[in-house]
């Protein structure tokens, strides 16, 4: 079996599969030692669930530029945002347990700070709202101190005073109607916990969620302590230069401030795991983790139909993480994280009890990802590689045929050619679109696709372009020249 592991290993450290300019399309497998030169990142820290267990846990590289010093599992890293989910857990203890309600007004349990009042009108912010993002509160994330910073107070950090390098965190859209990424948010959160128990948050922490789950490499110390820098790996922001200091401090913890490993999260994914299978909570109950697992619904009126928190391509936030995938085998609950020097990524698949946590001390975002894709590869995890698109074929490639213009005189000509579609722009030679529907191509060649539109009768009348994801243009056919090519 330890051979077998280690031969899985190897081969995930030997197919990293890079990104190219086109979408869907990868380059020749490299090596994880190539791409860490590459993309100038010292150290990587891995650890894998499979079979609602952790399967391994390795570190590679070292854990600051031009030292020995190795990077090893017990090696710690700032899992920056992830200490969002993972605060999230200690609001749901607290909850399950009846001590808050997250339905609440939150300044009904504030003391120390209040949600401020916008001229006359009173805002009300719920916990539900806060760890969705969806309080409608400003400050999306958080830059932090050097060591040598002074550093602020929580309240200071709400109210936007010196020392503070952030701005006053307020509501400033209706809360509870739309979605907004908000570290503001979570620091009020982190508040409310810290007025209601009356510890200091790291305590708090502690309690109610690191000691529970056996997450001894974890703390919301900051700054980090003495004894644990000695294990921590240093920040390297820019083109593998070690940051002056090692690593910046986030006094918003909640928000951006756990040091911990890999194995430590993964402990986290197997605890949910687990329970949603059917074993026996450690302190989280099935039906807690399942309403953290699910999509939030947006405040409505009395009789409207529900609408959810949904963030495009499948993807929603729950109450700390985000999910996505649909509810099959491919359902998976994640979270990342990017603090100067140092990115993160959990990814988790809920009913098939896999998944990993990638811990990086770079802002190498790429690199990243492209482990991420070798370990979907070795260990089958659904649906991460974008399907290829099911193409058609047309009857009437003909119906499409002609000069479209834009408003502004941009031409694009349609031609057909043995029923296949080619479009052609200005001096471009003709590009091949290949049809998903009637009305929807894509070209295999580059990052652009086509969605023609129809008048009551069925004729084609305009086309949409959109490019890397972007709609650029929309092409509005021209009733003379589409009348005189059908003559």
């Amino acid at each position: 079996m330890l051979q077998s592991i280690e031969q899985r290993i190897e081969r995930v450290i030997n197919n990293l599969l890079p990104a190219t300019a086109l979408e869907g399309k990868f380059g020749l497998p490299k090596t994880l030692n190539e791409q860490l030169a590459h993309h100038h990142t010292p150290g990587i820290s891995i650890a894998v669930i499979n079979d609602f267990e952790i399967e391994w846990a390795r570190g590679f590289g070292v854990c600051e530029a031009r030292t020995s010093c190795e990077v090893t599992p017990n090696t710690l890293f700032q899992a920056a945002s992830i200490s969002k989910p993972v605060f999230a857990l200690a609001v749901m203890h607290l909850a399950q347990q009846g001590r808050l309600n997250l339905d609440e007004d939150v300044n009904n349990y504030l003391t120390s700070w209040r949600v401020p009042a916008i001229a006359d009108w009173q805002p009300r912010i719920t916990l539900r709202q806060l760890l969705s993002h969806t309080a409608g509160l400003n400050v999306h994330g958080f830059p932090g101190y050097s060591n040598s910073d002074p550093l602020p107070t929580t309240v200071q950090v709400l109210n936007g005073e010196l020392p503070a390098n952030t701005e006053k965190i307020e509501v400033n859209i209706i809360p509870g109607l739309h979605y907004r990424y908000s570290g503001g948010g979570t620091t009020v959160a982190q508040q409310v916990l810290v007025d209601l128990l009356k510890q200091p948050f790291p305590e708090i922490m502690r309690e109610l969620v690191l000691d529970p789950l056996h997450m001894t490499n974890s703390t919301y110390q900051q700054p980090l302590p003495n004894d644990w820098s000695t294990r921590a790996a240093t920040a390297h922001p820019f083109s593998g230069i070690p940051l002056e200091g090692k690593h910046h401090v986030y006094p918003e913890m909640a928000a951006a401030g756990l040091w911990t490993t890999p194995s430590d999260l993964a402990k986290v994914g197997v605890e949910l795991l687990r329970v949603l299978r059917g074993f026996s909570p450690t302190v989280w109950s099935k039906e807690t983790v399942e309403e953290m697992l699910r999509p939030q619904q947006i405040e409505q009126t009395q009789g409207a139909n529900s609408e959810f928190v949904g963030l495009g391509n499948g993807l929603f936030v729950g109450l700390g993480f985000f999910a996505g995938g649909g509810i099959g085998d491919g359902f998976y609950f994640f979270h990342s994280g990017k603090n100067e020097g140092f990115v993160a990524l959990m990814r988790v698949y809920a009913h098939i009890g896999k998944g990993a946590v990638v811990m990086l001390n770079s802002n190498e975002v790429e690199l990243m990802q492209e482990v991420m894709r070798s370990l979907a590869l070795e260990y089958n995890w659904p649906d991460v590689f974008e399907k290829e698109k099911p193409i058609i074929t047309l009857s009437q490639a003909e119906s499409y045929s002609g000069l479209y213009l834009t408003k502004s005189g941009l031409q694009f000509k349609v031609v057909s050619q043995d029923e296949n579609l080619f479009i052609q722009c200005g001096q471009q030679p003709p590009l091949q679109f290949f049809p998903t529907s009637e009305l929807e191509f894509f070209a295999k060649a580059v990052n652009t696709s086509i969605c023609f539109e129809r008048d009551d009768t069925g004729n084609i009348t305009a086309m949409t372009l959109s490019q890397a994801g972007v709609t650029s243009l929309r092409q509005q056919a021209d009733k003379q020249i589409r009348a005189e090519r059908q003559g």
